[in-house]
């Protein structure tokens, strides 16, 4: 496996047990010969699901400091972008695709980059597959 664009959702499956998939665990291992390249949003989209999950009771503070530890020594590259990107090619991708903005980063990121997408949302993946990005699955 080269380098490839993580989503939220595949890494929270790192954190859920419940959440984790054959996907999610291929995923996390391929970590150990390359690396992932993510959008700027994707610690905040990460942090409000720890966040969420501490509130429900789904998982402690320290559950979550020992995650975010986890995922600061791992080899994923946040990307930086200027605001006038989210105009100019998320918004129209995620009306294209009918997908949240948040989603349409990481298409358009794999698509820009030419990287693989490694997530569990179906359309997400649906999305991808139209745009002959690849879906590791």
């Amino acid at each position: 496996m080269g380098p490839f664009v993580a989503d939220a959702s595949i890494t929270l499956a790192w954190c859920f047990r419940d959440e984790a998939t054959t996907t999610s665990r291929k995923v996390l291992a391929g970590l150990q010969d390359t690396y992932a390249v993510v959008p700027s949003l994707w610690p905040f989209e990460v942090a409000n699901a720890l966040a969420s999950a501490e509130r429900r009771g789904r998982i402690t503070q320290a559950e979550s400091a020992r995650f975010i530890d986890a995922l600061n020594r791992m080899p994923i590259h946040i990307e930086r972008r200027e605001s006038l990107w989210l105009w100019q090619a998320i918004f129209p991708l995620a009306r294209q695709h009918r997908l949240s903005a948040y989603d349409a980063a990481y298409l358009d990121l794999a698509k820009r980059e030419a990287l693989p997408l490694a997530t569990l949302d179906v359309n997400l993946q649906q999305a991808a597959t139209a745009l002959e990005i690849p879906v590791i699955a």
